[in-house]
Parts: C-alpha cells; structure tokens; sequence
C-alpha cells in the first residue's frame, strides 16, 4: 500500500482529472487537503475542460413531461452501437430533487455543458444533475411590465455560467418604444447585475411570448426575434456574455415564409437554424460558415421523414439529428443520419409532453457552492450515499492509484530524478 500523503502533486492532479466525477465526489473525504483540491474553483475548471475535450458522446440525456403524474423526468440513455434499440440497462433515471410550485414542470430556460436553469414565476434555478446539486437564484430586482425573457449561457472566456433577464416595459414593435431592462446573473459573482445592455437594443425588434431556448455559443446567446421595421421578417438577435451588447444578424432573404418556426442551434460549432417548412411538412437545416457573413447562410441539408408528429430536437454526434416522434402511449427518441438517411431507435418515453436531449456531459459545477435544503426523501438518499462512498473510498484510492502505475511509471521516474531522496513515493 502506498502512502498517498507523499504522492506528488501533479500525479495526484493528474490521477483525479482521469476519474469519473461519482468518483471524485466520494475522494472529497479522503483528507481536508483533497476535499480543498477538488471543491477548488481551479480544478472544476480544468477538470471541465479536460471532460469537454474526452467527451462520452455515447450518453445522452433526455427531458420529457410526465403529463399522468404532472411532473418532469430525466433519463440517462447509454447508446449501444451495435444495436438499433437501447436495452433497459442502458437507460437511467435521473431524479430532479424539486418540483415546481406553481406548474406541473418548470420551464427549460436552457443548459450548458450539463448544467441546467429552470424557471417558474420569478424562481430561478442551476441543477447539476450529475452531483445531484441546485442552487436557487436570488430573486432579480427588475420587474417586467410587459413581459421577460430569459437565456442561459456559458461564458468561455471567463469560465462563467450567466442567465441572462430580458424585461420588457413595453410592446417594441412601435418607434419610440422604451427599451427592455436586461440584468445578468453571473455564477462566479452569485448574484444579478443590471446591465447597460438595454441601450443597445435595436429599435422594432421582438421576440414571441412562447418560450424557445437560446442557441449558446462562442460567449454568446441567440435568439430568433421578428424585424417589425422589415416587414415582420425573421432575424437572429444576439446578447454577448462578455461586452453584454445586443446584435443582429440578418437571415438569407426571402428563404423563409412567414408560417415557418424557427429555431437557433449549434452545428459543429457554428450558428445554425432549424426551420420547420410548415407547407412541406419538413425541416430545413442552415448554417452560418463564416460568423456574421449574410452569404454564408448554407442549407446544410432537409429531412423528410414521411410520418406525422415529428420534431427536430438539436444535433449529436457524427453529424447525426436527434428527433422525437409523438405516438400511441408517449413519444420515441431517434437518430437520424443525414447522410445515409437512416433511423435509430433510442428509447421510448411514457410522456405526451415535448422533450429535450443534449450530450451528457460530468461536470462539478456547483461543487463549490453551499448545499440548499432538498425534500426528506432526497435528502436520506444522499446522505446514504455519503455513508457508504466514506467507508469504501480509501480503498478506492488505493486500487485507483495502483492501476495507474503503467501510465504513470515513466513521470514517477522523472520525479525521483529530481527529487533524489524522496524514498517514500513507491509503487507496489
């Protein structure tokens, strides 16, 4: 057995960024020095980077309304690829510990590298559904007269999470119309902050009072909003995390009709739209080659998958589409290879509720914020958890350590080298 005390630094740091995140929560109670090292706001980040970088494209997270018992589910499918249905096993619920007080499920506002905000009223909420961890924003100081709209994001730049509160004081579409208040929530500050961005939001500008989540990337967040001053034609207006300063960017002309819906996504990195074509009954995929160009608009492809009730839910691997399909009983998840045109069976949901399905992605986020009271029930689950990962995680440690001797033997070499009489640092 070797003494972990001694274990080199950057070993160590290098061990823990290899393990899964279930893992490194139980290692918190190993010492305090280790508990400080994982909780620490420099090892989430780079442990989210490393995680982004090594991505298990193969897990797939899915939301879907329970509309019998009225409240929302969470499921964890692992794809096996060698079959074209996802067994039992390969399928986990995932449990939200809270449940909304005034619907039957909370808004999606949005999620980013696995961390998810929900909205009801003026009820914020960050959930971390892989260290099964929430914090409840603090209440925003502006009012909406009119109506608001909320976004979510994450800021690479700064290595921050921001919810973005659009207010609106009055209908935008007229000339001389106030503008919108806009406040920014920022999880590294952990609180709201009234912004100027309000100043630069173009005039004749809205966006629909139905809810649609904001396409995030490149530190910024996208929004389909209508030109009142351009004969009421679709336009993408962004908010950037950073100079917090609204933009917009013009649409390919006359490609769109008016009874078309609309939505911003991310394709490969890009800024894209996905546009159900209501007259054809089909879904036209655009993409933006080169930001901010009009003429880089490109229709990357159209998918007609000849059935009805079907909707175009975001991208996944290999350049696939992720699409749900209502049916007798709840809804089935697909994947649909552009290319070669076939469909995958993923799983079926017992929901008559719309869905969400995004990458999995571990994370700690949240871990180094202060725990915020759960149900009883959750709150027993957790703390049996707890119990049993202390008892058995030394052990872990040990077994965990020892596998990394191959990969690790040529650095403890180097290490000695330099540090010549540090006899304790030993492998068995």
């Amino acid at each position: 057995m070797m003494d972990l005390e001694y274990l080199p630094y950057d070993v160590l740091l290098e061990i823990l960024h290899r393990l899964p995140v279930k893992s490194l929560i139980r290692f918190r109670c190993v010492s305090k020095s280790w508990n400080s090292l994982i909780t620490s706001p420099a090892f989430i980040n780079s442990n989210l980077t490393r995680t982004r970088s090594h991505s298990d494209s193969n897990k797939l997270i899915v939301r879907y309304l329970d509309v019998a018992l009225r409240v929302e589910r969470y499921k964890l499918i692992h794809e096996d690829n060698d079959n074209n249905v996802s067994s039992s096993e390969e399928i986990q619920d995932l449990k939200l510990p809270l449940r909304s007080s005034r619907l039957s499920y909370f808004q999606l506002v949005g999620s980013a590298n696995g961390l998810f905000c929900l909205y009801e009223g003026n009820r914020c909420i960050l959930w971390n559904p892989c260290i099964r961890k929430f914090i409840t924003l603090p209440n925003p100081s502006v009012t909406a007269e009119f109506f608001c709209y909320l976004a979510f994001g994450f800021d690479s730049r700064t290595n921050d999470y921001k919810v973005v509160r659009i207010a609106y004081k009055s209908d935008t579409r007229y000339e001389g119309a106030k503008p919108p208040l806009v406040e920014v929530y920022s999880v590294n500050e952990g609180s709201w902050r009234v912004t100027s961005g309000g100043d630069s939001y173009p005039p004749k500008i809205t966006m629909s009072i139905r809810p649609q989540q904001a396409a995030s990337l490149n530190g910024a967040v996208y929004f389909v909003a209508n030109d009142w001053g351009n004969a009421q034609s679709f336009i993408v207006l962004s908010f950037d995390l950073g100079d917090e300063v609204f933009r917009l960017i013009c649409l390919p002309y006359g490609k769109f009709g008016s009874d078309d819906r609309i939505f911003t996504s991310e394709f490969k990195g890009l800024l894209s739209l996905i546009c159900y074509e209501s007259w054809h009954y089909i879904y036209s995929i655009w993409v933006m080659k080169e930001y901010g160009i009009v003429d880089s608009w490109t229709k990357q492809f159209t998918i007609d998958l000849n059935m009805q009730y079907w909707k175009v839910l975001r991208f996944w691997k290999n350049d696939h589409v992720l699409v749900q399909k209502m049916q007798s009983g709840g809804l089935m998840l697909f994947s649909y290879d552009p290319e070669s045109q076939q469909v995958k069976n993923l799983g079926f949901c017992k929901s008559t509720g719309c869905s969400y399905a995004d990458n999995y992605v571990e994370n700690l986020v949240l871990l180094d914020k202060p725990n915020e009271v759960v149900p009883k029930e959750e709150s027993e689950q957790e703390e049996e958890v707890q119990s049993v990962g202390c008892h058995i995680c030394l052990r872990w440690c040990s077994e965990i350590v020892f596998s990394a001797k191959s990969a690790f033997r040529q650095k403890i070499t180097t290490i000695r080298r330099r540090t010549e009489g540090c006899s304790r640092v030993m492998w068995q």
